[in-house]
């Protein structure tokens, strides 16, 4: 009986180190499973992102195209208007030479896909071609109605429905209007900066317009300019404005729970070294507080400031747009 229990026990450990081999062998021969589903996830992730980016930017160029087509049929050619840019050299040609304009936007554009391929990405160029032959066929086949005669009219929300569609354009990483494209590389090779070289071609554009068309007709287009480059500066820096707040303070830790507590946002603290300043110490270790806040909260949050430490250096900076955080999740205080 003890013979056979001693046997029963040699049975039951040789089996468990059997079955620990066949499990490290199992191990070594399958990748890990946790390490798998995490990748997975991951890959599934990032597909689930490309494919919302692309979606949202084949929206927003389709937006752009709508916008400047009617802008364009709706009420700058029948008046025959014109505007700056490229979309203006295609619009005078279309006048002076009797051109189709579809086929003029998609030629005048050509060179402007060629340096944006070069200058920005091969990816961009794409984006610009397809917006820009896109517009062509719009132009070409869709019928817009013709809104109204009145000048100023068409001058004003002309110029607001051409400036929509190359602000939406460019949200979806194109562009229909090549002028940017060119600024950009002719900043890098003469001292000029992107605002000055385009508008010294829209001088031009405007100077021939007045030349051969009339003085009147410029005018005009020089107001329509104005409405176009307005709504492309709204649509691109976003509705909303912020401010971004920058506290160079004693009272670091203050600042930071006024601005938790009191303005009800979000603050980031960073590491700095002081030189010398009105506290009359010279070189020690401080923080630097950094929040972003919306331009109504500005006077609320210098009050604050002044209650704290009157003598704190403060300084605030635009901020265009910007993406995640807390600031657009909560309420104003």
């Amino acid at each position: 009986m003890r013979f056979k229990l001693q046997l029963d026990c040699k049975i039951a450990q040789m089996k468990k180190q059997i079955f620990r081999l066949i499990i490290k062998k199992m191990a070594k021969s399958q990748p890990d499973f946790a390490e798998n589903k995490f990748l997975h996830t991951r890959k599934a992730n990032e597909k689930a992102v490309a494919i919302k980016s692309i979606c949202y930017d084949t929206m927003m160029i389709l937006l752009g195209i709508l916008c400047a087509g009617f802008g364009l049929k709706g009420f700058l050619m029948p008046s025959d208007f014109i505007d700056g840019g490229t979309m203006g050299l295609a619009l005078l040609s279309n006048q002076i030479f009797d051109i189709n304009l579809s086929l003029v936007i998609v030629i005048i554009n050509i060179p402007f896909i060629l340096l944006g391929k070069n200058t920005i990405s091969k990816e961009f160029a794409i984006k610009t071609c397809l917006a820009i032959t896109g517009l062509a066929i719009c132009v070409a086949f869709f019928p817009y109605p013709h809104i109204t005669n009145d000048k100023l009219l068409i001058s004003v929300f002309g110029g607001f429905f051409l400036g929509a569609g190359v602000g939406l354009t460019m949200r979806g990483g194109a562009v229909i209007d090549g002028t940017e494209v060119l600024a950009i590389e002719m900043s890098k090779r003469t001292g000029l900066s992107i605002g000055d070289f385009i508008l010294c071609i829209n001088i031009l554009i405007f100077s021939i317009a007045a030349w051969v068309i009339s003085i009147e007709t410029a005018l005009y287009a020089m107001l329509t300019y104005l409405a176009a480059s307005k709504t492309v500066d709204f649509l691109i820096e976003g509705i909303e404005e912020y401010t971004g707040v920058t506290i160079i303070s004693i009272k670091e830790e203050k600042m930071r729970m006024m601005i938790i507590n009191e303005m009800g946002r979000g603050v980031t603290v960073y590491n700095g070294e002081r030189g010398f300043g009105n506290s009359g110490e010279k070189l020690y270790d401080m923080k630097i507080v950094y929040t972003i806040i919306t331009r109504l909260e500005v006077s609320k949050l210098k009050y604050e400031i002044e209650k704290i430490d009157p003598n704190a250096f403060v300084f605030m900076t635009s901020v265009k747009d910007m993406k995640g955080g807390m600031i657009k999740k909560r309420r104003l205080k």
